[in-house]
């Protein structure tokens, strides 16, 4: 995995969300959808000692602010009718789409989303069950009626599908779905099983970026990894790749890591520089409880991780070194090199557009509600069989979903636009105005009339800020609630 896929990465500071989802947005996807019951946070929660060290001492851990926590599921006995009518209505608007292929070589340790193993003889078979669903669908006017003009294919490892498969499968997506003539189709991989050959197979059929999980050039942390190539051939792969001049593409780098030293990011840091890739993605190390990465602290076979102020130090020194050899930074974790590098797809999940998800386990959402494709193979062939959409967790997006996505998307591209979550939910800017005060006097931003502007140290704590924003939303709806006399 690795992106965004709704959120961050597996390795991500927040949210998808779907990524080379060897780290990436989240990536099943887009989460399922699931309520979660947690206990709401209060503003006072998020506010922060003045005199700190703003970087590495604001908060002691990294909050957790998923999309869809206050989610309503809908009942089980209702969700084929629910699911039916949202594929039957219309879009307005243009969406992306996300295919999710849940096979991967093997379970490497930072991953928590490891699903199936890899199998020759099981792509075909898989790419039919896609192609056919494709078919299936295109006609329904939630996927018809609107261009979607960003596609993001993550697993899992899609690399690992045969060549002829990849093209079959792109070709099939022009085939049954409505691309936008500049539609950016990612695909995500990893380097081991993939080569020069395919990678022009699939710019042939209309790829035209790639995603690959790095994690770290170093080949002794890929070995504690579970990664199968050195560190060398690694970066060797990504010039190729650039030397090809087919695709943009970019890749992932994971800092924390267990036994990944200061002197091992800073090399990271200058190989996507000196390689001159055309966009890198920088995730905080997500250690995930009771995964494989956190039995291995456990049982002393792999060193403690990083604490998350040295995570800070690191974050901040990968994006210094990157914006001082020019490269531009549009996210929090996100920086490019060259004008070929949109990152539509993150971008947009970000800011809570439609999603569509095909393929075993991937999640979606449209029209006030999300889901997530039955990632069982078998049961999934079975449902479709008896005419029933392969679906579950179908649940109603929080009523402040639209408000929660601006906040994300806002502080993701560096400027949040007080007034805009002001009009979706009044009371809003009274709420925060003690929690954005505080940060501005703690130097974690920066407050401009209707825009507050993360420093470099709020970026690392982004999602901080957006769960301490979150508490803002829920305050300003408690109040407007208590002033219409509920």
């Amino acid at each position: 995995m690795a992106e965004v896929k709704q959120g961050d990465r597996i390795a991500a500071p927040v949210h998808g969300g779907h990524g080379s989802h060897h780290g990436h947005s989240g990536h099943r996807g887009h989460g399922a959808g699931h309520p979660m019951s947690v206990k709401p946070a209060s503003i006072g929660d998020y506010l922060v000692r003045v005199g700190c060290d703003p970087l590495t001492e604001a908060f002691g851990k990294r909050a957790f602010s998923p999309p869809w926590r206050g989610s309503r599921p809908v009942d089980e006995d209702n969700a084929q009718a629910v699911i039916e009518r949202v594929f039957a209505t219309p879009r307005s608007e243009t969406a992306v789409a996300y295919l999710h292929v849940p096979y991967c070589q093997n379970h490497c340790l930072f991953c928590g989303f490891f699903e199936n193993v890899w199998r020759p003889e099981i792509g075909p078979a898989y790419v039919d069950d896609l192609i056919a669903e494709f078919a299936a669908k295109s006609h329904t006017p939630l996927i018809a009626s609107a261009p979607i003009d960003a596609i993001y294919i993550g697993g899992g490892t899609p690399s690992a599908l045969d060549a002829d498969d990849l093209a079959r499968l792109i070709a099939a997506l022009h085939r049954y779905l409505p691309l936008s003539a500049d539609c950016e189709i990612t695909l995500e991989g990893r380097s081991y099983g993939f080569d020069i050959a395919k990678a022009k197979k699939l710019a042939d059929a209309g790829v035209n970026r790639l995603s690959i999980g790095v994690q770290s050039f170093s080949t002794e942390v890929r070995r504690r990894l579970g990664r199968k190539r050195g560190g060398e051939e690694v970066a060797a792969f990504l010039a190729e790749l650039m030397a090809l001049g087919r695709t943009s593409v970019v890749c992932d780098l994971i800092y924390g890591l267990p036994g990944q030293s200061d002197a091992d990011w800073r090399r990271d840091i200058d190989t996507v520089s000196r390689i001159g890739l055309d966009g890198v993605t920088l995730y905080a190390l997500n250690m995930f409880p009771g995964g494989p990465m956190a039995r291995a602290v456990e049982n002393g076979k792999l060193p403690q991780p990083a604490t998350p102020a040295a995570q800070a130090r690191l974050y901040a020194e990968g994006v210094e070194r990157l914006t001082e050899s020019g490269w531009l930074q549009v996210s929090q974790s996100h920086l490019v090199r060259s004008l070929r590098e949109r990152n539509r797809y993150n971008a947009s999940i970000k800011r809570g557009v439609a999603c569509l998800p095909f393929g075993a386990g991937a999640g979606g959402q449209a029209h006030g509600h999300r889901w997530r494709n039955v990632i069982d193979i078998a049961r999934r062939r079975e449902m479709v069989a008896q005419n029933l959409a392969p679906i579950e967790g179908l649940a109603l997006v929080p009523s402040d979903h639209a408000a929660h996505a601006m906040i994300a998307a806002g502080l993701e591209t560096g400027r949040l636009d007080l007034a805009a979550v002001e009009a979706l939910r009044p009371g809003f800017r009274v709420a925060v105005t003690p929690l954005l005060a505080n940060w501005t006097a703690a130097g974690l931003g920066e407050l401009r009339g209707d825009g507050f502007s993360p420093s470099l140290a709020g970026s690392f704590w982004i999602s901080n800020l957006t769960s301490g924003l979150t508490a803002g939303l829920t305050a300003a709806a408690t109040a407007g609630e208590a002033g219409c006399g509920f």
